[in-house]
């Protein structure tokens, strides 16, 4: 009886590891956790797009997933859970390590799943307001990073809400980071030069960039409609970060404003602050320091939209949380394993209640040793609070507003487009889409497919997730088949863009852009 037990366990588990193929899993789980950067033209080194570029580089892959190095997500997920998470779950990292480990069998070709679309042009269209930096070249060398600032006049002559904004990185192989602010005086003053600049700490911090993030949307349907406001005459203030190594070559980033209609009610203001923040602290050499920032007896309501810590090189670790009147706990953000080349705008998936009275909380600590490998300075000295990156800051943004009932009932994730008629079918590649936009079904249709030719075809959405597979490594019949506006679940999905991936004979993709109303 046991040896028939080891038998089928055996059995089992060869079964199991040979299910692990490229085209079967594999691929979908690349996409779906490192695709974002590692894409032709991405922030990352390299492309991991097919089955030939993954397995040239699984030694460094299994490394950095072992070691929970990539997919870069700081936040503890088992604290807070937010919208867009890039985590990887101990269930995926542990199918992707086994593949890895035996053999990276690639299974049929032809039936790899479609892969997601990436573009450098503007998901939500032309906008309302342009403001392009100028020409700048990195001076970021093999041991330094590159921080700069540039003020730009935003000519405004009323003020606006903003309804949504997009930065498009001008080289996106070398923008790590583009922090987006307003600044109503028009004071603050381009830096290009000093290579240390982290932008204004008195202008308006609207949102940002970092290599796989989202056009910042606010809620804006009937359920709920937010926004922010630019002053006319205000400037618009990037600070940019350019990597290590980037040396030499050229940025021109632009972001693009969508403004509500001038006379449009019903917007809910959404401000945004460092509303914990500490100033006065010291961190001396070769100590680990904790820092602490308070609010204390918020007086109203208030409903938070996102949470954006901030620390500098010697940061080592942050947590934000809530206490109401009754000491009852809202968790905000962990972040065990700070890492200042990635930080970010977490949007919460719903949007949450601090009631009047209630206290937030910030607690870090901080790294001042020799064995901090990130630590600019060796042997260590004696650090202090300021605007430089070898200074160190202790700050917590927030996208917040005042409350109103039913506001933590809504789904933000879901939320979070812009009107459809702004938009249309632009460069679809070797498709027709039709109709388009469309309400209930969609018509995908591929140009010039053969009949024995075998298509993988998948649906994805703005942020490069995975909606729908309509089908892999299937034959068409008359070179078409449908959209019913579904996802995966069954679920209808909400009004917005989506990207239809066809991947032919496993090798060759058609990309197509369709709007679901």
């Amino acid at each position: 009886m046991r040896s028939l037990y080891y038998t089928i366990l055996i059995s089992l588990t060869c079964s199991t590891a040979h299910a692990q193929t490229f085209s079967s899993n594999i691929a979908q789980l690349f996409y779906d956790n490192c695709s974002n950067c590692h894409h032709p033209g991405g922030i990352a080194p390299f492309s991991l797009i097919n089955y030939s570029e993954i397995t040239a580089n699984a030694g460094m892959i299994y490394d950095a997933i072992a070691q929970k190095r990539m997919p870069p997500w700081p936040p503890n997920e088992n604290y807070t859970e937010f919208s867009h998470s890039r985590a990887l779950s101990e269930n995926d990292k542990t199918t992707l390590l086994d593949w890895l480990t035996n053999g990276m069998p690639e299974g049929d070709p032809s039936a790899t799943p479609a892969p997601p679309v990436f573009s450098n042009d503007a998901l939500l269209g032309d906008g309302d307001l342009e403001v392009q930096m100028p020409l700048y070249m990195s001076k970021a060398t093999w041991n330094s990073d590159d921080y700069v600032c540039f003020s730009i006049p935003s000519n405004l002559l009323n003020n606006r809400k903003i309804k949504a904004m997009e930065v498009i990185p001008g080289n996106p192989e070398i923008v790590h980071h583009c922090l987006v602010y307003v600044d109503e005086t028009g004071n603050y003053p381009t830096d290009s030069t000093s290579g240390v600049c982290n932008g204004p700490t008195n202008a308006t911090l609207v949102g940002g960039y970092t290599p796989g993030s989202t056009p910042l949307i606010f809620p804006n349907g009937t359920a709920l409609k937010l926004g922010m406001t630019m002053a006319a005459n205000s400037n618009v203030v990037l600070a940019m970060h350019y990597p290590a190594g980037s040396y030499g070559q050229f940025d021109d980033t632009k972001v693009i404003f969508h403004f509500y209609d001038q006379g449009e009610t019903g917007i809910r203001e959404v401000e945004a602050a460092p509303v914990l923040q500490n100033w006065s602290f010291v961190l001396p050499p070769d100590e680990i320091t904790p820092v602490n920032a308070n609010f204390n007896n918020i007086p109203i309501n208030i409903s938070l939209l996102s949470i954006f810590p901030h620390m500098h090189l010697l940061g080592r670790s942050i947590r934000s949380y809530g206490l109401t009147p009754q000491n009852d706990t809202i968790r905000l953000i962990d972040i065990p394993y700070w890492d200042f080349h990635w930080q970010d705008f977490y949007l919460f998936k719903n949007l949450v209640l601090i009631p009047a009275n209630s206290t937030l909380h910030a607690e870090g600590f901080f790294d001042n040793t020799s064995g901090n490998f990130h630590n600019p300075n060796n042997p260590p000295i004696t650090v202090y609070p300021g605007l430089n990156t070898t200074d160190e800051m202790f700050l917590v943004y927030m996208h917040y507003l005042p409350y109103q009932s039913g506001d933590e009932l809504h789904n933000i994730e879901d939320m979070t487009s812009l009107s459809l008629e702004e938009f249309i079918q632009a460069n679809n590649s070797g498709l027709t889409i039709y109709p388009n936009p469309f309400s209930n079904t969609t018509v995908i249709e591929l140009e010039d497919l053969l009949p024995h030719q075998r298509v993988s075809i998948a649906i994805y959405d703005q942020q490069g997730r995975l909606v729908n597979t309509l089908g892999q490594g299937m034959l068409l019949a008359e070179g078409q088949t449908q959209w019913d506006g579904t996802s995966s679940k069954g679920n209808t999905v909400e009004p917005g863009i989506y990207y239809v991936s066809v991947l032919v004979e496993g090798h060759h993709q058609r990309t197509g852009k369709v709007v679901k109303r």
